[in-house]
């Protein structure tokens, strides 16, 4: 096997592992910010990032169509997906229950794909779509039911509209982002999610901001290690890769991110809350199992 790949083959696993840590870095750094401006600040460091790439790299500008799909696949992957998530842990919905619910987008991926594409799902991957909701189902029960977290209907709201932005986003973005340079169709992204973010902290928030070194902490690390690096690796599997089998990437967050939050935060779930996650992770790997020769 040559280098390049094995390089390859461990792109998904980095990207694995730096997706996950996005939720806990938003749990280090909302008790300091309120989640929207918390967002913004963050896209215009990322902007001024991807601006310096842009000149080194002197990558090719993207013509008006193909940058208008990019603003709209960041109203989506990042505006969206960021803006739910951010909210629901900030309305105290656990890192480790937020990455499960959005750790369901395989399925909602290949549900959206059948229903918009006419790709086929076979009956155990309809079998592992009922088994994927029905352990989200025991997660939130779970939860209440032992008091391990209060389920606000505003969170759950939020953290759906996370899970829906990321799912039709990795479509569109397979659909209309192809032959864009990576770097500058990800300035756009995050220009389109700069505008949103500040609307909604002009018009809901109070702008104020406590720069404790946790929060300094967590910005920086969620500029270059998630929207600089996991990004463009996200991007880079898309345009390289079918978008079910990306998406099946995203099933593998949810585990790494509960260890990550009991580690951290000491955030636990009970026995059925547990039962929840395994039942979750194997209704997704059956939705996205290969079919058997």
């Amino acid at each position: 096997m040559s280098c390049s790949s094995r390089l390859k083959q461990l792109i998904p696993l980095v990207f694995v592992l730096l997706w996950s840590t996005g939720f806990i870095g938003a749990r280090f750094g909302l008790p300091y910010i309120e989640p929207f401006n918390f967002l913004f600040v963050r896209m215009l460091l990322t902007l001024v990032v991807f601006a310096g790439l842009m000149l080194i790299l002197r990558s090719r500008w993207p013509n008006s169509r193909q940058a208008l799909h990019q603003m709209v696949v960041g109203t989506l992957v990042h505006a969206g997906y960021l803006g739910g998530v951010f909210a629901a842990i900030r309305w105290q919905m656990p890192a480790g229950v937020t990455s499960l619910i959005v750790g369901l987008q395989p399925l909602l991926t290949a549900v959206l794909a059948w229903l918009l594409w006419q790709q086929r799902l076979r009956l155990v991957q309809w079998c592992g779509l009922v088994l994927g909701l029905l352990g989200v189902v025991l997660v939130l029960q779970g939860g209440n039911r032992l008091n391990q977290f209060e389920l606000a209907p505003a969170a759950l709201i939020a953290v759906l509209v996370a899970l829906g932005s990321i799912s039709v986003g990795t479509l569109y973005q397979k659909r209309f982002g192809q032959g864009v340079d990576l770097v500058t169709g990800s300035f756009f992204q995050y220009l389109a999610t700069a505008i949103w973010m500040g609307m909604l902290t002009w018009g809901f928030e109070t702008g104020e901001i406590d720069w404790q070194p946790e929060l300094i902490g967590a910005m920086a690390w969620l500029v270059l290690g998630l929207s600089v690096s996991a990004i463009l690796l996200l991007m880079l599997m898309i345009r390289e890769g079918e978008s079910a089998r990306v998406a099946s990437y995203f099933y593998l967050v949810p585990p790494v991110t509960a260890v990550e939050a009991w580690w951290l935060f000491d955030e636990r779930l009970g026995f059925l809350a547990l039962c929840g996650v395994a039942v979750t992770v194997a209704g997704v790997f059956l939705v996205l199992r290969p079919q058997a020769r």
